[in-house]
């Protein structure tokens, strides 16, 4: 029997059959508390192909892109790869359709997404990921409502501001710092680069890197200690206090986001114990449509993505993963195989109400068909019996408190 591959996951409904296995049903709960949050900020849902071609990332991010993804030379002899991010295909779909939308465009997508790396806790090979992205508003506005969305979208799963932060940063301030320091704008990626890493890195590399860059490692770390918002970052600190979201904010300048595209207000989303790598990342990336269309659209963009597996290992370890039992609304017993038929007409009849109901498939003992419901984690059972007078009786139990009524087949579905 071959095994799956390596950074790859299995999805298990519960109860899961070991203890590191993946829920489904964990799974099914993130994306339902992403869609509902996005659709009240007034999101739209969209999608796109899991392959593209590869120049739509070797453009965007360089070359060195290519280690990092699953690409291949398809039938029709094209370079593609699957994605590694969305970020890349919504700006192509919004370049080529932006006329047909009015602004701002709100958009938001659950997609799987691909990185062929080394695995590590908190990383994949493949995870699926909230993005949520405004395009056409060039406003700090547009930033304010985007990072709500996403302190919203964590609450919603239950988690408060005492379990996470947003971290804020600007990367204006940030090119503001390099042109002042007399840094080669030709290389001010370069600079943010070691920015990026200068947490993860030995002090002595940073500051090897900087000076080749004109700058001394010291003033990096004084205007990353100060962190004092300039005018476009304050304006969202503003814009969200006014929302009461304030204690959810910290201004940061040492979240720089490595990627190239971003032009304006970052943040990334870190749990307050410092346990886990950053929950979600985004900012805004004014130059990308541009970009992406050769110059025949220019809109102002920004967004944020929120992968599930950092996120689920969060939830579980503060205790805000939620039991998943209970989801079959009843099982209903067939103990005299005599009302088969009119048990299954009953069992028809909740379905379409909108009830989940379960049954035995073949006869078997009622004690056994009891212990399924149990396994189950059903709220109830029914079973259909004769009253002396010959009318069809349905006696429902409620298996949590073990209380029981007699009523008709036409009753069960408002008791149920």
């Amino acid at each position: 029997m071959s095994d799956r591959l390596p950074g790859f996951r299995d999805f298990y409904p519960e109860p899961l059959p070991a203890a590191d296995a993946w829920s489904c049903d964990l799974r099914q709960h993130l994306f339902e508390r992403w869609r509902d949050t996005a659709r009240r900020y007034g999101f739209r849902e969209y999608d796109g192909p899991p392959l593209e071609p590869l120049e739509l990332y070797t453009n965007k991010s360089g070359a060195e892109i290519v280690a990092q993804l699953f690409n291949f030379t398809d039938k029709g002899d094209r370079a593609v790869a699957l994605r590694p991010e969305m970020t890349p295909t919504v700006a192509r779909m919004i370049a080529s359709t932006e006329r047909a939308y009015r602004k701002p465009v709100k958009w938001f997508s659950i997609p799987q997404l691909f990185r062929y790396e080394k695995q590590q806790k908190g990383r994949l090979r493949e995870h699926f990921q909230l993005n949520c992205d405004i395009f056409g508003e060039a406003d700090v506005s547009a930033d304010a409502e985007i990072i709500a969305l996403l302190i919203d979208v964590l609450r919603a799963l239950g988690l408060t501001a005492d379990d996470f932060v947003i971290r804020l940063s600007s990367r204006q301030a940030w090119q503001r710092f390099f042109a002042a320091k007399g840094g080669d704008p030709a290389r001010a990626y370069d600079f943010y680069q070691v920015v990026d890493k200068i947490d993860r890195e030995r002090p002595e590399v940073s500051a090897e890197r900087l000076t080749a860059l004109g700058i001394r490692l010291e003033e990096v770390q004084a205007f990353i200690t100060a962190s004092v918002p300039e005018p476009e970052l304050q304006a969202v600190l503003d814009n969200l206090s006014a929302r009461g979201l304030g204690e959810f904010l910290k201004v940061d300048y040492g979240v720089i986001r490595g990627l190239a595209y971003y032009t304006g207000v970052v943040f990334e989303a870190f749990d307050r114990k410092g346990e886990f790598r950053a929950i979600a990342g985004g900012g805004r990336y004014d130059q990308l449509i541009h970009q992406v269309s050769n110059g025949r659209v220019n809109l102002p963009a920004l967004g944020f993505g929120m992968g599930d597996v950092v996120l689920a290992e969060l939830l579980k370890a503060r205790g805000l993963v939620p039991s998943f039992a209970g989801r079959v609304a009843a099982v209903v017993l067939i103990e005299d195989e005599g009302l088969r038929s009119d048990s299954l007409r009953l069992v028809q009849t909740l379905r379409e109400a909108g009830h989940a109901i379960e049954y035995a498939l073949t006869p078997s003992k009622g004690d056994k068909q009891f212990k399924r419901a149990l396994d189950l984690g059903a709220l109830h059972t029914v079973r259909l019996e004769r009253a002396a007078d010959g009318a069809l009786m349905a006696r429902v139990k409620e298996l949590k408190t073990r209380t029981e009524r007699v009523l008709t087949p036409a009753e069960v579905s408002d008791a149920l």
